[in-house]
């Protein structure tokens, strides 16, 4: 065998007296891809930033880290200026956050040819170009004087990775570089890395929680928890015969069980006909409107009392909107008829008594969540708006019975969001919409930001709620496997438009639309029948 590319040993982080990280371990070799995988906090970014040294002054680190043979934990700063972006480059987790925003993409591009490899004016440009046709980005030159802003999610993450690989580095490390991304965007940036990792020879190691990902990906695997890796071997062997405790628990994580049976004789909580969101276009100096974005185009649906319904697709595709919409947060056209009443004309004070029956839970639980209440305020301003009646003691009293509901101690109520967990914030913020004792849930990608294992107790804990209390939820995704654990009926959403619906397990075993068959195809690692989606 040839020697390590890197080769990490005893590899600890502290900050203060707290340990990020303890006695890490591992080789990647010349080619090779290695993940790291485990839930937040497990240490796998704070090992990956180490690498290149790019932790806080607050951390000290202690071990070896050799790349090449040169220990890096010792090199001086303009030798690591040598390798970091040339031998070593880092794709990061949110390129929105990664990206300047007052930069072009041609400049950002640009700063990395020039530092590293002395290119400016016309040949940094045609590297640019070049760059960004390798990526993926349709009509490059175009895109050169354009902001992140001005960029998908998915195009945004191909210019990180454009940057990343500017000057062919030999080693990649890739920190959640699918995270935030539709599960076709994630399907296509993978086959991508996937793709240049083989023409360019370079080893990667890849940062995430997703252990779907890892059987795609990664020749190698290392499970980390609490700082330590706990498990390493072949990927095959890791999903074949995981050895330790918290492995199986992970590979066991997945959302589980089965919607509730559809309710053909049960009440209509919700029914849609023809609704329409269109945002005009306008142009000119009179701002004369010159076409519409569809972003909701035409949508029937109905929704009966106990059941689930999925709505699904990839960003852009209308579902927050609709969402939105069905409970008179947005202005559109169409029939809303609420527990039989038409509530699509009602002025804001007259859908004032219907707004305690319809709760929304949100997709961000710290956004979401006022930073300066405490919990007992963030779950009792309901309360105070629409049961004015109640005195204090009984709030409080009801605001502890729905905490013990959600999996909460009532003695946790005088805390604040930040002293929370993201799992036990998302429980805040469905606790905060259960104790209105609504009939309609809108659940807008309640999930999408936490950890697989949290994902599923909180997908558990919905089906229990729903069970226990009778609800009806919208539930809004592109994860479809939290869909076809949740929904008893879906429908598929592109372009504002309804393009699939029925129930949610004839549609997964039998889908009719292409581009359904593309979304289960991504979702669930098969061959995609017929064309792919464009490049996003």
């Amino acid at each position: 065998m040839s020697a390590p590319l890197l080769s990490v040993r005893d590899l600890g982080v502290r900050f203060g007296d707290a340990d990020a990280a303890k006695n890490v371990s591992f080789d990647i070799a010349p080619g090779e891809t290695l993940a790291l995988v485990g839930e937040s906090g497990s240490g796998k970014s704070v090992t990956a930033l180490s690498i290149l040294q790019l932790l806080p002054p607050t951390a000290s680190l202690s071990g070896q880290i050799l790349f090449k043979g040169q220990d890096l934990l010792s090199a001086s700063p303009p030798a690591l200026r040598k390798v970091r972006g040339n031998d070593i480059s880092m794709i990061f987790q949110e390129p929105m956050t990664s990206l300047n925003p007052v930069h072009t993409v041609e400049r950002q591009i640009g700063e990395v040819l020039a530092i590293h490899a002395g290119l400016r004016s016309n040949a940094a440009r045609a590297r640019t170009i070049e760059l960004l046709d390798q990526v993926g980005i349709p009509d490059p030159a175009s895109r050169l004087a354009a902001f992140p802003h001005q960029l998908s999610g998915g195009q945004r993450q191909r210019v990180m990775i454009a940057m990343a690989l500017a000057n062919e580095p030999d080693l990649l490390v890739a920190d959640e570089p699918t995270t935030a991304l539709d599960v076709t965007v994630q399907a296509q940036i993978l086959e991508l890395l996937k793709s240049l990792q083989q023409r360019l020879g370079m080893a990667m190691l890849f940062i995430t929680h997703d252990l779907g990902i890892v059987r795609r990906i990664a020749d190698r695997t290392c499970v980390m928890t609490a700082g330590e890796i706990v498990e390493a071997n072949d990927t095959q062997a890791i999903f074949d015969a995981p050895q330790h405790s918290y492995t199986k628990h992970l590979l066991a994580a997945a959302p589980r069980g089965t919607p509730p049976t559809p309710r053909p004789k049960a009440i209509k909580i919700l029914e849609v006909e023809n609704l329409r969101i269109w945002f005009p276009i306008r142009r000119g100096i009179f701002k004369t409107t010159v076409g519409h974005i569809k972003a909701v185009d035409g949508v029937d649906l109905t929704v009966r009392q106990g059941e689930t319904l999925g709505v699904v697709g990839e960003s852009g595709s209308g579902k927050s909107t609709l969402g939105y919409a069905l409970l008179r947060l947005l202005s559109s056209n169409g029939r809303i008829v609420f527990l039989g009443e038409d509530i699509q004309n009602q002025s804001w004070k007259a859908m004032r008594p219907h707004r305690a029956k319809m709760q929304i839970v949100f997709q961000d639980p710290f956004g979401s969540l006022s930073p300066r209440l405490s919990v007992a305020d963030i779950i009792g301003e309901g309360l105070k708006v629409h049961f004015s009646h109640i005195d204090a003691a009984e709030r409080d009293t009801r605001v502890s019975k729905v905490l013990t509901e959600v999996g909460l101690s009532p003695d946790l109520r005088y805390r604040y969001p930040h002293e929370f967990s993201g799992g036990q914030r998302q429980r805040i913020a469905i606790a905060r919409a259960m104790v209105l004792e609504p009939k309609f849930v809108v659940l807008d990608e309640p999930t999408s930001a936490l950890d697989v294992s949290i994902q599923a107790q909180v997908v558990d804990l919905l089906r229990d709620l729903q069970s226990r209390h009778g609800l009806t939820y919208l539930f809004i995704s592109h994860d479809l496997k939290v869909v076809r654990a949740l929904a008893s009926s879906m429908i598929v959403m592109h372009n504002g438009k309804v393009v699939e619906q029925g129930p949610t397990e004839q549609i997964f075993a039998n889908p009719k639309e292409t581009y359904t068959k593309t979304l289960i195809a991504a979702a669930f690692d098969q061959t995609a029948i017929g064309s792919p989606p464009a490049k996003s």
